[in-house]
């Protein structure tokens, strides 16, 4: 094989392997992610968060889970393995993972299961209109569901700026 063959194969082989890495380049990874996606920028508290959506007019997505939890886990890994999911969150939203309940019960109005995603827009509306796929956890989502995470995503993003 010759060496420029050879390099060709190898850009085709780290092409096909690559994750997603931010347009700010490879990030540190936070502690904060708690391996939801180390690549990105992790709010520490429920007001860190709502501030930073109010001042970038972001959409924040608020995951509720368990370390313990093996459906968070399993969440967690599709979640954290999805190179659009990541791009998107990177670029467009506000991000918070809490193991603990918020005290604002709007974040459960149909009980208070783990995982359970949240989207709140820039005014702080939680946004109980976007939900998942099961009628008994209504913000519930399974690692099977990452289309229908993806999709509720773009909910929250083309509500805040409609095309025109």
């Amino acid at each position: 094989m010759t060496r420029a063959a050879a390099s060709l194969v190898l850009v085709a082989l780290s092409s096909t392997f690559a994750k997603y890495v931010p347009k700010s380049g490879q990030r540190i990874p936070q502690s904060l992610s708690r391996g939801w996606g180390d690549q990105l920028n992790w709010a520490q508290t429920y007001e860190e968060a709502l501030s930073l959506s109010q001042s970038t007019n972001k959409p924040l997505m608020v995951l509720f889970l368990l370390e313990d939890c093996p459906h968070s886990q399993a969440l967690k890994r599709a979640l954290a393995h999805d190179d659009e999911i990541q791009r998107i969150l990177d670029e467009d939203f506000v991000v918070l993972n809490v193991t603990q309940e918020i005290a604002d019960q709007n974040f459960s109005p149909d009980g208070k299961y783990v995982p359970r995603i949240v989207f709140v827009d820039p005014s702080m509306t939680v946004r109980d209109d976007i939900i998942g796929r099961y009628s008994n956890r209504l913000y519930g989502y399974e690692a099977e569901d990452m289309n229908v995470l993806l999709e509720n995503m773009k909910k929250a993003m083309n509500d805040l700026h409609p095309a025109q």
